[in-house]
């Protein structure tokens, strides 16, 4: 749906890459995917027995985004963080947080200035990596 805005200014279509590719990889599980700025957000997807309204979906994940705000100034220091001086020490750049709740998750995807929270019940995390690669991908294109 070409017509739609965001906030963001995320395209739609890359937009809806995001959701499928969430879909895909966290399947059933997934609750929220949402897209934000150091800016902005906008909710992509909100499973439908979780809110009202899309008012009320916005308003409950306001304040993570504005916690989750915080990787766009941690994402340079856990990269090199990660890069140690001695290839053997090196653990690598940063590539996505994965949050652990008592009844879900919230992963952590950023590329550039932008990033896509996902929010999900338990489940095995290995799915998360599928996941955070496709979106971050489509965030690079």
């Amino acid at each position: 749906m070409a017509d739609r805005q965001y906030r963001t200014g995320i395209d739609p279509a890359t937009a809806d890459g995001i959701v499928s590719a969430a879909r895909t990889g966290v399947g059933d599980t997934l609750r929220s995917v949402l897209h934000f700025t150091p800016a902005s957000f906008d909710v992509l997807y909100v499973r439908r027995d979780l809110y009202d309204t899309p008012e009320a979906a916005r308003d409950a994940k306001s304040r993570l985004v504005a916690i989750e705000r915080s990787g766009f100034a941690e994402k340079p220091l856990r990269t090199a963080l990660g890069e140690g001086s001695l290839e053997r020490t090196s653990i690598g750049p940063y590539r996505f947080t994965v949050r652990f709740h008592d009844d879900g998750f919230v992963v952590r995807v950023l590329e550039g200035d932008g990033g896509v929270l996902l929010t999900a019940d338990e489940m095995d995390v290995r799915a998360f990596e599928e996941a955070a690669i496709a979106v971050r991908e489509l965030l690079a294109e």
